[in-house]
């Protein structure tokens, strides 16, 4: 783009534009426009690479201020646009978005590529790590020249001639495979929707049967009922419904999405994803992409963290086994005259809840409304982190869409302004599913201090107005495991933006370890109140809960595992060897021992934390990790005898939370606990088998 272009866009594209009005400024989404979103990128884009050749072009030997700093001035108007993109890309997608999306996914990588692979840049940078002056910087100052250099080393900065451009060609390549796979799922989702009449509600619970009423409503199917193609509808579905052909039907809709032989099928897509990371892996030097991808990370290694997940794997599945004797008892009673299948799993499962700890779901349920959730999420801010929350006058700043509410977060001490939190609760067309965190501006000082801009985004089904939202027991823990990550954004006290960064298999134990105070006792007597009494959860039934804590827990460990075993061995393997992705998950569950009566979290075809970007690829495994790290931490707790503990949730804000990515996770870990993570603790926690302890110790 010529500079004159740029300039124009600089000044007038509303996506560029420096955010105004109060709190730090915010995003205007109400002016924002798809027409200005191409145009917005490619001057971003031009803006970044100036601001990289003035710093390469710099007549001074390269020093942290004028190097590493200048580095993390850089690309502001480019981060602004994707605060937009992003919004357009998970919260609010179209068509017309999806177009744009696709033409410019190898164009963006294209751009990062130029700026890893300038080996003047990557010179000047390696100048400073290898420099004297590394020396006399602060702990957190080399910590952002050690990520910077790896960031580059890792990613075709060392690469030359035939070797690079073909290093970056395969970029291109990846980035539109991610967006097309990515695409293919949403579009799944959100065409593939069973429509149900009245006589075929029997055993669903009231709450759902009104959502699913309002959700065929939007969809101009008036007096029918809309069961969507996303989790938030099929759980319920699977657990409750009494039609067993129509959880049938459900289930292999959900399952098959990206699956379907037609021109939105995944499959190949899995294998020219998997062979253009395997040949990138090889031109750095490494035998497989999960070798590369994990050498940064805890597990260090594909083996390490292979041998945690195959050391769980056994208990699970043996866990799984029992748990589907128990539910083939049930059905054999009733005189059903079935072989329990996937299908029939959630809705057996829950008729075994009900028998053996006198655990209904949908008792349960009555005290889990969404409103009071997100206040008692509040009040553990408030207690761990000494955050207050106050939602602002509608209409203050500007959301993307009319049933996001923001929170302005303040020191309920000081008043000291933190940053904003908004809230998007509900699944509607456009939205990806699942539940998620993200932020617009994190916290930074260097260049003056900078508030946080934090959202939450999850897919309950709207109610019809004037309900209340009532969710599951594991929708609760998932929102407070959210919550989690954006009380990370929030509690940051790092000085440069690298350093918000994270781990990949030690970020997830920050928000892991949050869903433990869902059920501490401030929260259940405070919040999680009868719908219509407005009485406190009774003993009796907390009681019946804390006892079923570990219920089904062959189910929800078995069909993570089976996942992120997936994952590790499709990183592991030569490409030419897997053949077909749909083969290969086949023959690698039998070979696991998968019971016939699960199937994974993630078939491979929607494997969206995999193949839609690289967040997760070969990292799949680092939910378990953290859980590692999350039991041992609640451990620490009872120990501590509270979870309220002022000392230990000191600690927990200071070593944890706040460094973000400023310290080494193990030194952090370690400098809280004392020592490190013990897998021990894991075990007792899903109470399975413990190695060496005897049983009276399990």
């Amino acid at each position: 783009m010529e500079q004159a272009m740029v300039d124009e866009q600089m000044a007038s594209n509303h996506l560029l534009a420096e955010w105004d009005g109060p709190y730090g400024g915010t995003p205007d989404f109400d002016a924002a426009s798809l027409d200005d979103l191409e145009p917005a990128l490619e001057a971003g884009m031009a803006a970044n690479l100036a601001e990289i050749d003035a710093i390469v072009a710099n007549p001074d030997a390269p020093t942290f201020e004028n190097t590493i700093v200048e580095l993390e001035r850089a690309g502001e108007p480019l981060g602004r646009v994707f605060s937009y993109w992003g919004i357009w890309s998970s919260n609010n997608s179209s068509p017309e978005f999806r177009a744009i999306q696709q033409r410019m996914a190898p164009r963006l990588s294209a751009f990062s590529s130029e700026i890893t692979q300038n080996a003047e840049l990557f010179a000047r940078v390696r100048a400073v790590y290898e420099g004297d002056e590394m020396e006399t910087l602060r702990p957190d100052q080399q910590r952002v020249v050690q990520l910077t250099y790896d960031s580059f080393a890792r990613n075709g900065a060392t690469l030359e001639g035939d070797a690079a451009e073909r290093y970056a060609a395969i970029n291109a390549e990846l980035a539109e495979l991610h967006t097309q796979f990515a695409n293919n799922v949403l579009h799944d989702e959100e065409e593939y929707v069973l429509f149900i009449d009245e006589e075929s509600l029997s055993g669903l619970p009231e709450n759902f049967v009104r959502a699913s009423a309002a959700a065929a409503t939007e969809r101009g199917r008036e007096g029918e009922y809309a069961i969507t193609n996303t989790r938030s509808s099929m759980d319920p579905f699977l657990t409750f419904s009494d039609e067993r052909d129509l959880r049938e039907q459900v289930w292999r809709t959900y399952y098959n999405r990206g699956d379907n032989a037609d021109e939105w099928d995944n499959n190949a897509i899995i294998m020219d994803i998997l062979r253009l990371r395997d040949e990138r892996v090889e031109l750095l030097g490494y035998d497989n992409y999960a070798q590369w991808r994990l050498e940064n990370r805890m597990a260090g290694t594909p083996e390490r963290a292979m041998a945690l997940m195959e050391g769980v794997w056994e208990a699970a599945v043996a866990r799984i086994h029992e748990e589907v004797a128990d539910m083939q008892a049930v059905a054999d009673a009733e005189g059903a005259d079935i072989t329990i299948e996937p299908w029939d799993y959630r809705y057996y499962a829950e008729k075994v809840r009900a028998d053996r700890y006198d655990l209904d779901s949908q008792e349960v349920s009555q005290y889990l409304q969404l409103d009071n959730l997100r206040e008692g999420m509040f009040f553990v801010a408030g207690e761990l982190f000494g955050f207050a929350f106050e939602e602002l006058p509608e209409g203050t700043v500007s959301v993307w869409h009319p049933t996001v509410r923001v929170w302005e977060v303040t020191n309920r001490e000081t008043g000291e302004h933190i940053g904003l939190w908004y809230l998007d609760p509900y699944a509607r067309t456009g939205k990806r599913s699942g539940a998620w965190a993200n932020s617009f501006r994190s916290h930074t000082t260097f260049d003056g201090p900078r508030n946080v801009l934090a959202t939450n985004n999850s897919n309950f089904v709207q109610p019809a107005p004037g309900q209340p939202v009532l969710v599951s027991f594991d929708d609760a823990t998932t929102f407070f495991h959210e919550f989690g990550h954006a009380l990370h954004y929030l509690s940051s006290n790092v000085a440069y933006p690298t350093l918000n960064g994270g781990v990949r298999d030690y970020t997830e134990f920050q928000s892991q370890l949050l869903e433990r105070w869902l059920l501490t006792d401030p929260v259940v007597n405070n919040y999680l109140v009868h719908v219509e009494t407005g009485e406190p959860m009774p003993q009796d039934l907390i009681d019946r809960i804390r006892a079923a804590a570990n219920f089904n827990q062959g189910f929800s460990t078995g069909e993570y595992l089976a996942s992120a075993l997936m994952d590790m061995y499709y990183h592991t393997t030569d490409p030419d060897e897997v053949g077909d992705p749909d083969t290969f998950e086949r023959e690698t569950m039998e070979r696991l021992g998968m019971p016939n009566e699960i199937v994974l979290r993630h078939r491979s075809p929607h494997f969206g934390h995999v193949f839609s970007g690289e967040g997760y690829s070969a990292g799949y495994y680092g939910y378990m990790w953290a859980d590692v790290l999350t039991a041992d931490a609640a451990e620490a707790f009872e120990e501590a005898g509270s979870y309220y503990d002022p000392v230990l949730a000191q600690s927990l804000v200071d070593n944890l939370f706040a460094p973000r990515n400023a310290v080494d996770p193990a030194e952090a870990y370690r400098a809280f606990r004392g020592r490190d993570a013990d897998v021990s603790a894991l075990m007792r926690d899903r109470g399975f088998p413990v190695p060496g302890e005897d049983d009276s110790e399990e």
